[in-house]
């Protein structure tokens, strides 16, 4: 039954970031005010994201501190307003970097929320249209719009679930969206938290060869076990010959302010797709334009997915089996795993644990 007001909390307990370079404390917010789209959760499990660091570090720009972050967020359902049809007190759900969209304009209206016109809604660092704050699942407790709340497969559990809403559905939204499929020849800049997913999408949607570039030869074996076919160290300009012309598409999840760009440009046959999905702080540089034009390689971004590629992407890894590699914290250890996050700890996932 959908809640009463009388029966709803206010506030929250969230771990927040006050400042830049400051550590997380445990704070008391407001929720923002219950609607009759929203949707309550006691939050369980949430992931820790390269864009969580990058934001309470104003690193894409000023941050709104007090700020508090986690964008791959899930627990179970415990309030829903009256228009609320899909999910119920109960179910387990989930969410990720987006919590909101006009759901009016011409993107929205044809399934595309997540380039709304008039901008998406973060789940944190963000504005609700009444002003008040977007809060994220380094918490207790989470509300917002059912538009973006999904339930959770049977098959899946809370903890790997809490990371496919955004690592995995950054990089399986853009390799859907670009055709990847069998026959597919697919190259994975960076076996990290995005990397390790884009490796196992690459394998179930039917790739011929999956092949992963490093810097080092430290990931190899991981590599093998996810799915790839070949490795390569990218300083071995060898190895990195032999795939001259050779792949359909790269997915590039990791980018270094010394990025080759001509190097694993020259990787791509005719027609080939780069796909940019870990974004640098700063603006691209050193992109050969001859290298793209004789080879006629399309260039894109991609951020996060549409709600109709959250569903299509939960019921995908449902049904081949495509996992997260995790390692847990409990929620009151956050300043810890970040710590750890940034020392370049994670294999392949951090997840905080109530």
């Amino acid at each position: 039954m959908p809640a009463t007001n009388q029966s709803l909390p206010t506030h929250f307990q969230g771990w927040a970031c006050a400042g830049k370079g400051k550590q997380l404390e445990q704070t008391e917010l407001p929720l923002k005010t219950f609607g009759d789209d929203d949707v309550d959760m006691d939050v369980s499990h949430c992931g820790i994201c390269g864009s969580d660091v990058h934001t309470m570090d104003s690193g894409w720009g000023p941050t709104d501190y007090p700020c508090v972050v986690g964008h791959e967020i899930v627990g179970t359902c415990t309030a829903v307003g009256k228009n609320v049809k899909d999910i119920k007190v109960g179910d387990r759900i989930g969410v990720g970097a987006q919590s909101g969209a006009c759901l009016e304009c011409e993107n929205c209206k044809s399934g595309h929320e997540n380039l709304c016109l008039k901008g998406m809604i973060g789940t944190y660092n963000g504005k609700w249209p009444s002003g008040e704050k977007t809060f994220g699942g380094y918490a207790d407790k989470w509300r917002g719009h059912q538009r973006f709340v999904f339930k959770i497969p049977d098959n899946m559990s809370n903890e790997d679930a809490a990371t496919f809403f955004c690592a995995a559905l950054t990089s399986y939204a853009p390799m859907r969206r670009h055709n990847v499929t069998k026959g597919s020849k697919v190259g994975i800049i960076g076996i990290g938290g995005l990397g390790h997913f884009a490796v196992q999408w690459a394998k179930a949607m039917g790739a011929d060869q999956v092949v992963a570039f490093s810097h080092s030869d430290r990931k190899r074996d991981d590599a093998t076990k996810l799915g790839c076919t070949d490795y390569v160290v990218t300083s071995n300009k060898e190895e990195m010959a032999k795939f001259n012309g050779k792949l359909t598409h790269i997915v590039c999840t990791a980018y270094a302010d010394n990025f080759n760009w001509p190097a694993y440009l020259s990787t791509l046959t005719h027609n080939g797709t780069f796909i940019l999905v870990g974004l640098p702080e700063e603006p691209l540089a050193g992109i050969p334009a001859g290298l793209l034009a004789v080879r006629q390689i399309t260039l894109c971004g991609s951020i996060i997915g549409a709600p109709n590629e959250v569903q299509e992407m939960l019921e995908f890894a449902a049904k081949t089996g495509v996992k997260p590699w995790i390692q847990k914290y409990p929620m009151n250890k956050v300043n810890q795993a970040i710590q750890d996050f940034r020392d370049g700890k994670p294999r392949y996932r951090f997840v905080l644990e109530n």
